[in-house]
């Protein structure tokens, strides 16, 4: 009998721990949705995009250097 490659033999082990779960889908989905609400929905909310109002990149690099060395600057 051949043995299967490790990989394999690794994806068949998680398929059929999923397959069995019962509490564990719920607590996956659950995990999901927190990831959605932290990555989607707080992006938008509290994290604007402050460089999408300069059109090319050398206005952009000016504007964070500017930025890091006025901050560095006053304590």
């Amino acid at each position: 009998m051949k043995k299967e490659p490790v990989a394999i033999q690794i994806y068949k082990f998680y398929l059929e721990g999923f397959k069995r779960m019962t509490w564990g889908k719920t607590l996956w989905l659950i995990i999901l949705v927190k990831l959605f609400i932290m990555f989607v929905i707080l992006k938008i909310f509290f994290f604007p995009r402050f460089l999408g109002r300069f059109d090319s990149s050398n206005e952009k690099q000016d504007y964070v250097s500017n930025e890091l060395i006025e901050r560095a600057i006053t304590p």
